[in-house]
């Protein structure tokens, strides 16, 4: 059944999809943990563990090649304007915020490291921002089994068809996201051909 599913496999995927961008698994897990599954203070403790590993690692990619990923991926290059703008304004401040930005959760830590952070203070800051940000995402999936609880209260079963969706909407983003980068590449693969073919210099989109 899907409780036992759950229960058994909850907090490693919750561990797997928060060491990337995880927002709807940790909304999901705490919705779980509403509806007893998990325990919210360990799903939180797991998504503050997780988070800040994968920051880690991103980071550390940006700090050791970032360069020469910023020359071979422009949608990255075109990332890095919004975050030295953060970054001047307040170093630290920027770690924080931009695990709450869309479409920077993995590339922001990623530039981070490319702009030259300094280790210490960036594993300072990333701690600080997954402490916030974990119980934050948790804590509104909780609260959002908790009001549906007055809903559904007399559907029997489906709560476990709600957390049903919430599985296969994340499975899908993830997808999603593998197809469109598989096609950018292929897009950007064919336009180099093509310029290699009439003889011009590669050049970055």
């Amino acid at each position: 059944m899907l409780d036992q599913w759950v229960k058994d496999w909850g907090y490693l995927a919750v561990a797997a999809g928060t060491f990337a961008e995880g927002e709807t698994v940790l909304l999901a897990a705490g919705y779980a943990s509403r509806a007893g599954w998990l325990e919210l203070w360990r799903v939180i403790a797991v998504a503050v563990l997780a988070a800040s590993a994968g920051d880690q690692f991103f980071y550390w990619i940006g700090r050791l090649w970032g360069g020469a990923l910023l020359r071979r991926l422009p949608s990255l290059q075109s990332r890095l304007g919004r975050v030295l703008l953060l970054l001047r304004r307040h170093p630290g401040g920027a770690v924080v915020a931009v695990r709450f930005l869309y479409g920077l959760r993995i590339a922001g830590p990623i530039l981070i490291g490319a702009a030259g952070v300094g280790p210490a203070r960036f594993a300072v800051f990333n701690v600080i921002g997954a402490m916030m940000w974990a119980p934050l995402v948790a804590g509104l999936g909780w609260g959002f089994g908790h009001a549906w609880e007055h809903v559904s209260r007399r559907l029997a079963g489906f709560e476990q068809g709600l957390l049903l969706l919430l599985v296969l909407v994340v499975l899908g983003s993830w997808l999603g996201r593998l197809a469109l980068r598989a096609l950018m590449r292929r897009a950007l693969a064919r336009r180099v051909r093509r310029g290699a073919e009439a003889g011009e210099p590669p050049r970055e989109p």
